[in-house]
Formats: structure tokens, sequence, C-alpha cells
């Protein structure tokens, strides 16, 4: 095995990590608080989660010998830090986590599930991405409105990296935005490095069901598993997909009572991973996934102080590091929603009801806005 090891590969393989971890993290973080987490829920979660998609990746990688990367849900995450911690606290949120896995995993056993999900018309399915992105990527303007000489200097480091390479812009403002915090927030206790683990025993709610659960099962499936698989098959893997979203959907259940809110395939850091730069030979790439999983191993067990490091920051800077992160998702996936003109209004009405952050019955906006939006659409085509 380790003879189709190669230097090339394990760079790549370094790079996807380090981009997938330091580029999004701080999502992961925003979103879990915003579900209710307390700051020890909330390292635990980083944590679990990291290590989870870590071990999945090698298993994937190592048992098939193709690159297949395992992420985060990033939307998912933006999804939880629009929508609010739900009634009845982090427990409620985390029963939601539970239910969103199963539903991967349902989508990989049974083909009719999975192809449902694929069938949810792209202008609706992008709109709502959209719309719960929208909320964080504000975060930037708000940060340099009340915290100028934090925000400032890291805008302008994202923006002078962005020019040079797109993958080193949000690393870039991430560096910068640690170092003005250092210079200038009094020292504070950023606490053990390592996180430990905290199991929050998760509680079943009707409303967090719909509300939670089916929008981050429906992102988590439309942003990053379908995609993901789309990245593959562009660089001339074909891997049957029904084990691979069953594998991240067993992932995120055993990870999700430790507060990690969803595991599936990687979009953006796959495409290192599985294209020219890993290797030229297409059989050896399957090394560069397995070393950014390892990498994320890593990064997992040393999330206890990215954590502290996140808590001394001012929450807006910290946000405003989510929303540069989001900022091209949320480019695409309005491209994307509003390109068909005979379907541009539904998608307009899904996006602007999903971005109200509006929470009816307990049951946040990414449900309704889809809801409206289909609604709107099924009358267009009875109209016609």
């Amino acid at each position: 095995m380790l003879k189709e090891a190669s230097a090339q590969a394990t760079w790549a393989g370094l790079l996807a990590g380090l981009v997938g971890f330091a580029s999004s993290f701080a999502v992961v973080l925003q979103g879990l608080v915003a579900a209710g987490a307390d700051p020890a829920q909330a390292a635990s979660g980083l944590a679990v989660l990291t290590v989870a998609m870590g071990l999945c990746g090698i298993a994937l990688s190592v048992g098939t010998r193709m690159p297949i990367s395992v992420a985060w849900s990033t939307p998912g995450a933006a999804l939880l830090a629009s929508s609010g911690a739900p009634e009845g606290g982090f427990a409620v949120a985390v029963g939601a986590f539970l239910a969103a896995g199963a539903l991967v995993v349902a989508a990989g056993l049974f083909r009719p599930l999975g192809r449902a999900v694929a069938a949810i018309p792209a202008p609706l399915a992008n709109a709502m991405l959209g719309g719960v992105l929208f909320g964080l990527c504000l975060a930037p303007v708000r940060a340099a409105a009340e915290v100028p000489a934090l925000a400032l200097p890291m805008l302008a480091a994202w923006a002078i990296a962005a020019r040079i390479n797109r993958l080193a812009a949000i690393p870039a403002a991430l560096v910068v935005a640690v170092i003005g915090v250092g210079l200038t927030v009094p020292a504070g206790d950023v606490g053990p490095i390592i996180a430990v683990p905290v199991l929050v025993m998760p509680r079943v709610e009707a409303a967090a069901m719909i509300g939670i659960a089916l929008p981050l099962f429906l992102v988590t499936m439309a942003s990053q598993n379908i995609p993901g698989i789309a990245v593959l098959s562009a660089n001339g893997y074909r891997p049957e997909p029904g084990p691979l979203f069953t594998a991240t959907g067993v992932a995120s259940v055993v990870a999700a009572p430790f507060g990690a809110h969803a595991v599936n395939l990687a979009a953006i850091t796959a495409a290192i991973c599985a294209g020219n730069g890993a290797h030229p030979d297409p059989a050896r790439r399957w090394w560069a996934a397995t070393v950014a999983g390892a990498s994320y191993v890593v990064f997992g067990i040393l999330a206890g102080g990215v954590t502290g490091l996140a808590a001394l920051a001012p929450p807006v800077l910290v946000q405003a590091v989510a929303g540069l992160a989001l900022l091209a998702p949320l480019a695409a996936a309005l491209v994307a929603g509003l390109a068909e003109g005979k379907h541009r209004e539904a998608a307009i009405v899904t996006f602007v009801v999903s971005a109200s952050g509006v929470s009816i019955a307990g049951i946040g906006a990414a449900f309704w806005g889809l809801l409206a939006g289909g609604a709107l659409m099924a009358l267009a085509r009875v109209g016609r």
C-alpha cells in the first residue's frame, strides 16, 4: 500500500486538509453555538466531527483505492447559524443531527430516496442554499463597522491573497485575524488544547425534525454529497454513490451525540485530491485523500485550542471569517438559482423566505422557503 504513496500526493493531501479545516471551522463553530451549544459542547462537536470525517475519508479511500474526500457540511452549519437555537436547547438540535444522518443512510440504502432528493428542482435547492448562507455573508460588513482595527486588516489580507491563490485567501485572513486578536484583545485562558468529547443525550421534537433535520439533510445531499460524486466523476472515477452516502451517514449518526452536525462527501477539497495536481497517475491519487483524512484527525484532536482561541475573539470577527468562507458558495448558489428565467420568481421567493430567518411553529425559514418556492413553481405549471 505504501508503495503507492508519493510526495506529490502527500503535499496535495496536506493542502486539502489545511484548506478544508481552516477555511470553514469558524462556520461550524458559529453554527453549533447558534444551535445552543455551550463552549465545551461546541469544542466537542468540532473535535468529534473533524476526527469522524478524517477516519471516514481514510477508510473509504483505502477501501476503494479512490480519492474519496470527506468533509463536514459547511452549508449545514450555516443553516444552524441562521436557524438559531431550537426550543429545548442543544439536545433537541442533536436529535435533529441524528435524524439527518439517518436520512443520509436511508438515501444510500434506498435508491428511490436518493433519486427524490436529486429531483428537487435545482433553482429551488440553490435558492434555499443561498438564503441559508446570506445572513453569515453579511458578517464581514458588520465586523468592518464594529471592530475595524481587527476586521479591515483581515479583509485586506483576504482580498490580496485571493488575487494570488484563491485557496490561500481564507487561511491568510485567518492568520491576520489571529495576529490581530493576539495584539489587541486582553489575554485570556484558551483552555485545554485537546478537546474532551461531551455526550449530549438527544431529544426528539417534531418541529426540529421539520425545521432542522430535513433542511440539513437536503442541503447536505444537494450541496455536498451529489457535487462530491460529480467531482469524482469529472476526474474519471466512478464509485457507486450508495455505499459512499451510507458510510458518511453512519459516521454522522455515530458522531451526532457528541455535537457533530453532519459528515459528508467533500466537493471543493475533493478537487484537490482527485485532480492532476495530486498525481499524474489517477490510480495513486487515493493517497492524497488518505493524507487529508489523517490531517483532519490531528486537527480534531487539537480542536479544544482552536475553540478556546475563537472564544477570545469578538464574536462578530469569528462570524466575519465564516462569512468570507461562504461568499463563493453564495455566489454560485445565486447564479445557479436565478439562471433559468421561467423559474426565477419561484427561486427568488425561496431565497427571500429562507434568508428571512423567520421561524413559524418552531420550524426554521429554510423549510418554509423551499415550501413557498415549490408552491409558486407548482402554481406556475398549473397556469401554463
